[in-house]
């Protein structure tokens, strides 16, 4: 009953609540970003969603288009630009998200939607992730986020996938708003942001 109905109805109402008290800090960032990185405010990318549906998620644009001789784009600590760095820094990149959960792409709680070429490198088990709908947080967000590894990331994912309900998700509310906060957490070790996927990590 909660998965197929309430949590939608919570969706919509807390993500149009969070918009309208946080508007005048979107409207803050889009005006930062807008004069600092010359108009370059929303990034955009194809990601997949529920059963892996791919759909479209915004963030706010942190990084600049630089890439190698390659065509291949540089390193993030490359990338990263100073209003993008504070933009991450303070999680507000994430906001433009709750419009994908309005739009049903997305729920404020679940695993969060990572690259759709990461897809052909999950185990059939670390694929289960995808048998409920993104988040904008998690389980794995509240439990070390980008500061854990690839694989307890993937066991905290599927645990939420088994124990989804009101009591979770409120708690994970909850235990979001204090980690970002504490702006914890928002970078691996040794990363401006967090290490590619390779498919090594395993679900045993």
């Amino acid at each position: 009953m909660y998965q197929k109905y309430l949590k939608r109805f919570l969706d919509v109402v807390l993500a149009s609540l969070a918009l309208l008290i946080s508007l005048p800090v979107l409207v803050l960032v889009i005006l930062c970003l807008a004069v600092s990185q010359r108009g370059q405010v929303f990034f955009r990318q194809q990601r997949p969603g529920w059963r892996e549906k791919p759909f479209v998620l915004y963030k706010f644009k942190t990084m600049a288009d630089k890439y190698d001789a390659q065509g291949q784009p540089l390193p993030d600590e490359l990338r990263l630009t100073k209003a993008g760095t504070w933009v991450r820094k303070n999680s507000l990149d994430e906001l433009p998200q709750l419009f994908n959960v309005l739009r049903g792409d997305m729920s404020l709680i679940g695993p969060r939607p990572l690259l759709m070429e990461y897809l052909p490198l999950y185990s059939p088990e670390q694929a289960r992730r995808h048998h409920v709908k993104p988040g904008i947080t998690g389980w794995a967000q509240v439990h070390g986020r980008n500061a854990i590894s690839w694989e307890e990331k993937f066991r905290l994912d599927l645990w939420y996938v088994e124990h989804q309900g009101l009591k979770t998700d409120l708690l994970i509310l909850r235990k979001t708003l204090k980690q970002v906060l504490k702006r914890a957490d928002i970078n691996a070790p040794g990363y401006a942001t967090a290490p590619r996927f390779t498919g090594e990590a395993q679900i045993s």
